[in-house]
């Protein structure tokens, strides 16, 4: 019953398809150059679709919300430092301690994920040593660190001389 089928179909659509050919052989022997552009959108085949297929979005209201999702992620929610206590036996920090460091930073290095490069903190210091004194002595005597100065930036430049990184 198949092979039946499968006959009656082939002997249906073959004339279909040597008919379209023969049309359109006829059609591009007897083109002119504006009849040529008439033929253009044929030969292209279908339109690609507007909008990229993205899984699970099918009107570009869901595409915006999930590519949304997909590249900026909800954040996790802020969570407040640990109550924090002084420590006693903390020494307090002097602006002496502080010139030696900034000293060891180089001033055209790249800013850190606070965006100020060291060349500021260092015209900071130069300018009111005290100013860093009091932002930096309260952090040393509750022994807390920020999570802002616990991440880097980083960036590997490529060298003279040497093989390509990728």
């Amino acid at each position: 019953m198949r092979e039946v089928a499968g006959a009656s179909k082939a002997m249906y659509f073959k004339p279909i398809k040597a008919a379209k050919n023969k049309h359109w052989s006829s059609f591009l022997l007897a083109a002119t150059p504006q009849s040529l552009w008439t033929a253009k959108p044929f030969a292209s085949g279908r339109a690609q679709p507007r909008f990229p297929s993205v899984p699970g979005a099918e009107t570009p209201l869901q595409m915006n919300s999930v590519l949304l999702d997909h590249f900026f992620p909800p954040k996790e929610p802020f969570r407040p430092p640990p109550r924090l206590r002084p420590h006693k036996s903390a020494p307090p920090l002097t602006t002496e301690e502080i010139a030696p460091a900034l000293a060891k930073c180089s001033p055209t290095s790249a800013p850190g994920p606070d965006g100020i490069p060291y060349s500021t903190w260092k015209q900071v210091y130069k300018i009111n040593p005290a100013i860093l004194l009091q932002i930096l002595s309260p952090l040393l005597l509750l022994g807390y660190h920020p999570g802002s100065l616990k991440s880097s930036n980083g960036v590997v430049l490529d060298k003279p001389g040497k093989p390509s990184y990728e």
